[in-house]
């Protein structure tokens, strides 16, 4: 059994690179990919008779190679930058909904936003009127601090 290992060296390269392929498919991130043409590298060594240290010592270069060449460029390419996405009360700052509920001088009122209904405050403390239309300045917890859309 260990005869037929060591006579078909380059068959276990094929299958780790194949295995390392799976599981890219799982990560997206290109660096499982490297190990891959690592080891395809050293399957085709190993199919043409080199010694089992010369596999191990071109599968370690061409895996290092592969991360230091192939993956920033597959990166840049299929990976576009996107924005940045806004999440929580990062999203809602800017935001601009209509009140609700008047907004009372030194007190609070709702506003509609995207079709949920939130508790507010003015920015100046001044009061709003109902159907005002307003951008969100500021969200402390559950409550928007807003000001009037010219």
């Amino acid at each position: 059994m260990i005869q037929y290992f060591t006579s078909n060296l380059w068959l276990i390269w094929v299958i780790i690179s194949i295995v390392c392929l799976i599981l890219e498919l799982s990560s997206g991130d290109f660096f499982i990919l490297c190990f891959a043409i690592g080891a395809a590298a050293s399957a085709i060594f190993a199919g043409c008779g080199a010694s089992l240290t010369v596999q191990i010592i071109v599968f370690a270069v061409v895996s290092a190679l592969s991360l230091l060449l192939v993956r920033p460029t597959l990166l840049k390419k299929l990976h576009k930058p996107q924005r940045e996405r806004l999440s929580n009360a990062e999203a809602m700052i800017g935001q601009v909904g209509r009140i609700s509920e008047p907004v009372v001088a030194g007190g609070y009122g709702r506003v509609a936003i995207d079709g949920d209904d939130w508790k507010c405050l003015s920015l100046d403390g001044g009061a709003i009127d109902k159907d005002v239309r307003v951008r969100v300045v500021k969200m402390d917890s559950i409550i928007l601090t807003v000001e009037p859309v010219e």
